[in-house]
């Protein structure tokens, strides 16, 4: 929630110029803007340079749900992503796995790819509760789907406890969770839909440690929050890989 109006439109045409000049072609870049801003947004994106996503979407298809906004009225105005179960919706606004069960349901009705979070608090990790708590998450909001509508999703691992806390999660660290995340998913959809699944980084993510994180082999992308208000962060982490 950052960025007026007149804020955000500068932040997009920075954005713009820097990635016209430098992006990798190998590299996709989504930008997942104040719901405000959407078709702002997807305006920019007519050129090719990134997709649009949204924060997050309504578990309702349609009807009296003020406030909501529901993955139709995303699809219809071009919105090709959504993040799902981000760890501040979790926290702020109680959601549950069952929660984001069916928001991301919801998505893949309507052909928007869900950007599905997982991870855990400092309290778990010194528990060493961490691989069980992200299991359960994994497991309780995508295990019901079919195969097919697996495949279409694109996780993202945010160890909440390395998010302004102090505390950092290392490259080794974030490796060894998505291995873990990536041999659940194994274990439940074979090797195959595995292997092909994007697991995103979401834990700090900035232009200093992007290097680090992303020559991990299981980490296939970023999750970037603050680094990404500076639109010349923002593009140093997509010319990272």
């Amino acid at each position: 929630m950052n960025k007026t109006f007149s804020e955000a439109e500068d932040l997009l045409n920075e954005l713009y110029d820097a990635l016209e000049s430098k992006t990798p072609s190998d590299v996709d870049v989504i930008v997942c803007p104040s719901a405000l801003y959407l078709e702002m947004a997807v305006d920019f994106s007519e050129t090719g340079l990134f997709s649009v996503g949204a924060q997050d979407v309504s578990t309702y298809e349609m009807g009296a749900y003020t406030g909501d906004i529901s993955a139709s009225m995303l699809s219809g105005m071009q919105v090709e992503y959504s993040l799902v179960g981000h760890s501040e919706r979790r926290k702020y606004h109680s959601e549950t796995d069952a929660n984001i069960a069916q928001k991301t349901d919801m998505l893949l009705k309507n052909d928007v790819t869900p950007i599905v979070c997982c991870g855990e608090i400092l309290d778990e990790r010194e528990k060493n509760k961490h691989f069980d708590v992200v299991k359960k998450q994994i497991s309780d909001s995508l295990f019901h789907l079919e195969p097919l509508d697996f495949a279409r999703i694109i996780i993202a691992y945010e160890p909440v406890w390395a998010i302004g806390t102090g505390h950092t999660a290392t490259p080794e660290q974030a490796q060894e969770m998505h291995a873990f995340i990536r041999k659940t998913v194994e274990e439940k959809y074979g090797k195959e839909i595995a292997k092909k699944l994007p697991i995103l980084y979401g834990g700090s993510c900035n232009a200093k440690n992007a290097c680090d994180l992303f020559k991990q082999p299981d980490i296939d992308g970023g999750l970037i929050g603050g680094a990404s208000l500076i639109a010349q962060d923002f593009v140093t982490i997509v010319n990272s890989f």
